[in-house]
């Protein structure tokens, strides 16, 4: 397995620039619009299928579905049935499944399958992975994005690796 570690900003913008831009939006909600929705209580798990968007601040997830997975209350006994599907705040996981962009601000990440945890603001993108920012592009078979630290690590399988395209003008552009 080969890995890249980047920080993110290396993309495009100034270092100052991106300390101000990140900020923490875990506690804000979540929107999410879809053709389906399916709510399983007894998983903790609702499934949005067709065309499904997810917005959190400045942090869009479009796939063909999302599965939402709650946290479950250890106080609660799960065959009682009195589980219920929380709230936002109780948000484990988004996994999205299909054709899956997730951007925020200008960095756009596509691939196969991606996995957001809401807790640590991380997500794992599989599967003909794409980081694009301006002309910058980077492809992997994962790539691993922790917003909280404006970093990631991009990773290829044994017999492929890891390919960048940066635009050096493009950050100097910037400066000015």
């Amino acid at each position: 397995m080969i890995m890249v570690f980047f920080t993110v900003s290396f993309l495009g913008a100034k270092e100052t620039d991106t300390k101000k831009k990140i900020k923490l939006d875990k506690d804000q909600p979540i929107q999410i619009v879809s053709d389906r929705l399916d709510a399983y209580n007894e998983k903790k798990l609702v499934v949005f299928s067709g065309n499904a968007v997810a917005t959190q601040g400045d942090k869009i997830i479009k796939a063909d579905r999302l599965f939402l997975y709650y946290k479950k209350d250890p106080r609660v006994p799960e065959k009682t049935g009195a589980q219920d599907i929380g709230s936002a705040g109780d948000l484990e996981k988004i996994e999205a499944k299909g054709h899956v962009i997730i951007t925020q601000g200008e960095r756009v990440v596509t691939g196969n399958d991606a996995i957001f945890y809401q807790d640590t603001q991380k997500i794992i993108m599989l599967g003909n992975a794409v980081m694009r920012e301006g002309r910058n592009v980077i492809h992997g078979d994962r790539i691993v994005v922790f917003l909280d630290e404006d970093r990631g690590v991009v990773e290829s399988v044994e017999k492929s690796r890891v390919r960048a395209t940066i635009y050096p003008e493009d950050n100097k552009e910037k400066k000015k």
